[in-house]
């Protein structure tokens, strides 16, 4: 039965008990006495109001009221001594104790060959008891020593997230001259100490920066999300717990993340701690093995750094930044993603200065935190063609024996509407696939004059959307961009404000959509999918940069990525062939200045130039390249951002990329100065 209601019994019983003595013993009324001499009955001749009468009545009264009294403090003896004595016990132990909590090392993050890419270090740390708080002149010393304000001082040691009797940090990575002079002068410094704590190392510098990413203090966001349903990463924080913010250190963060340990302590009434209890040693975290080569990813970033300081040279002074990546097309591993510029996740270890922050996030700095080889959105430019050949096949606005003339010029749609192709002085006769090996913008108008006058005038976007575009491919990074696929519905919206026939969808959208230019924006892991796919015959995985999570026992793994086919595009064998044999001649017929580059490497190529057409004086440059072209294995993608033609930049990138991959590095000192789009 409920203790409650045994209570309220005991209680209940008491009371009535005392009405019914009240009752029986407590009113005095009788009207007869009998003499105890005998003799017969006499009347009493009213009630006795004798003083002994009523005195004998009043202290019965206060019996039973103290009798009351003592019954309800023995019942509640009774409840607190065997009803809620467990309850009470913790209350007394938890006046008593404290739980101090330790951090735990995150775990390190290695390339797939072991290469430690992320790890911890030793970190001498100046801590302060809590009580510093209250001694200002302890308090402006150790700032003097530090190099801190007074006032910064005090915020860090009334910071208790850690727990009231846990040691407060104030700084880290201090040198040994103040960790000497603080042991030298305890009788002044009585509340500190020097601990050694572990930080967040990145050994190779910025290799991998936008990868790797960086860690920071948990923010107020993630605070109230940690350990709710919507966390995925499970986690419950404290203010001011390390925690990742961008990158592999983000995405992956609740396997990084180690589990905290704790100190049990107990304190007298004002808190202070008079000795030590037991422990939980803190468990660090897993560590991750990623899918990059660390050789293969300092080859794209040394090139494309490379490339665009070259291209500075020569005149394309808006050039400050573009990316690279390569691909395993058989399983969608990343073995390098590279984007320019870049920084050192180490500027945030122990907290980045705001003068830090604002430089890596302003527009002078060209927003090296950004990782433009998934955030970064570009048109397509010419590496859109192989997409737009698909669509025109499928949907019947051409066939493999398609030929077409080009002047050099086109107008197409009248007379008062014309449109060059890149090569001015014209292709003459071409076809599909010389269409897309020579890179012929008319066989392109003509096609998407075909779509703007077919039943199907969606067909180019819906052929592009099921190749992966206007869509995030899904890669394990945080920040990916999903591009757009313009669509008359889309430009209506999105022109609200404009005329009607500036929102009206015209047939020089669709010449400009066909080629890559105009509203169209993908991002350069999109193009790479797509061109993977092509490699197959329609087969796309997924991209990834997670290999497996190391297991703490051993060197098994507790998690393994496993590949997954993103999306399957059907093509007809012979459409995949004269593709094929378009983006072969690229290589090794477009130009013999670029054919160069790639003849004296072991293996055959196909691939794509681009050249998006900018705001800037100079376009954006493109390069897909995958190989071998019999057996495909690798897949590889850069973009130069103003950096004038895709053969004058991104070609290069993407070949010292192979180049690394095949240990073949490229020989050739040809430039090529064709303009090819």
């Amino acid at each position: 039965m409920n203790p409650i209601v045994i209570i309220i019994i005991v209680l209940a019983l008491v009371l009535i008990a005392l009405l019914v003595a009240f009752f029986l013993f407590g009113r005095g009324e009788t009207r007869f006495k009998f003499d105890i001499g005998g003799g017969a009955p006499r009347a009493s001749g009213g009630s006795d109001m004798s003083t002994e009468g009523g005195f004998k009545s009043r202290l019965f009264g206060l019996g039973i009221f103290s009798g009351s009294i003592i019954a309800v403090l023995l019942a509640k003896l009774w409840t607190m001594q065997l009803v809620s004595a467990s309850e009470y016990s913790q209350q007394a132990e938890s006046n008593r104790s404290r739980t101090i909590s330790t951090s735990a090392p995150r775990g390190r993050i290695l390339d797939r060959n072991g290469v430690e890419l992320v790890s911890n270090r030793a970190s001498l740390t100046v801590v302060a008891k809590s009580d510093v708080v209250g001694d200002p002149i302890e308090m402006k010393l150790v700032g003097n020593l530090i190099g801190m304000p007074e006032m910064a001082v005090k915020r860090k040691i009334e910071d208790a997230t850690g727990g009231a009797q846990s040691l407060r940090p104030i700084a880290v990575d201090v040198s040994r001259r103040v960790v000497a002079f603080i042991d030298e002068h305890q009788y002044v410094f009585k509340g500190i100490s020097v601990e050694e704590r572990t930080q967040r190392h990145y050994p190779q510098g910025s290799l991998a920066a936008h990868v790797l990413g960086y860690t920071g203090t948990v923010s107020s966001e993630q605070l109230k999300k940690s350990g709710t349903q919507d966390d995925d990463a499970k986690i419950s924080y404290a203010s001011g717990d390390v925690v990742g913010q961008a990158g592999v250190e983000y995405e992956y963060e609740n396997v990084l993340q180690g589990v905290k340990g704790e100190q049990k302590v107990y304190v007298d009434a004002t808190g202070n701690v008079l000795s030590y209890s037991s422990s939980v040693q803190p468990r660090s975290g897993s560590d991750v093995v990623l899918t990059l080569d660390a050789n293969i990813q300092r080859a794209a970033e040394e090139s494309l750094a490379k490339r665009i300081q070259k291209l500075r040279e020569m005149g394309r002074t808006d050039c400050h930044a573009g990316c690279a990546i390569a691909m395993d097309v058989t399983n969608g591993e990343i073995l390098a993603m590279a984007s320019a510029p870049t920084y050192s996740p180490n500027v945030f270890v122990g907290g980045i200065s705001s003068e830090d922050w604002k430089s890596l996030s302003s527009d002078a700095s060209h927003y090296p935190l950004m990782n433009r080889a998934i955030a970064g959105q570009y048109p397509s430019a010419s590496t859109i063609k192989p997409l737009s050949a698909f669509a025109a096949l499928n949907y019947g606005i051409a066939n493999t024996g398609s030929t077409y003339y080009c002047s050099g010029y086109w107008t197409g749609f009248g007379k008062g509407f014309g449109q060059y192709c890149w090569k001015h002085s014209g292709h003459g006769s071409v076809n599909i696939q010389s269409g897309i090996t020579y890179s012929c913008d008319v066989v392109f108008y003509e096609i998407g004059k075909g779509f703007f006058y077919s039943k199907e005038p969606e067909g180019l976007q819906k052929t592009y959307k099921r190749w992966g575009l206007g869509k995030k491919t899904g890669i394990d990074l945080p920040s990916e961009s999903a591009g757009r696929v313009p669509t008359p519905e889309w430009k209506w919206k999105y022109f609200s404000s404009s005329s009607e026939d500036a929102r009206t969808w015209q047939g020089g959208d669709t010449t400009n959509l066909v080629i890559g230019q105009g509203d169209l924006l993908v991002t350069p892991l999109q193009m790479l999918c797509a061109y993977a796919g092509i490699s197959l015959g329609g087969t796309i995985y997924r991209p990834h940069v997670l290999r497996y999570v190391k297991s703490p026992i051993g060197d098994g793994s507790v998690v393994k990525y496993k590949p997954e086919v993103e999306r399957k595009v059907t093509e007809k064998r012979a459409y995949m062939d004269e593709i094929h044999r378009g983006l072969k001649g690229v290589i090794y017929e477009e130009s013999e200045a670029q054919t160069e580059h790639f003849t004296n490497l072991s293996v055959t190529v196909a691939g794509k130039t681009g050249s998006a057409q900018t705001s800037k004086s100079q376009p954006t440059g493109w390069f897909i390249a995958y190989a071998p072209y019999d057996d495909p294995k690798y897949v590889v993608a850069s973009v130069i951002e103003y950096g004038g033609y895709g053969s004058e930049g991104a070609m290069y990138v993407v070949r010292d990329i192979l180049g690394q991959i095949y240990n073949q590095p490229d020989t050739a000192t040809s430039v090529d100065s064709s303009g090819v789009q």
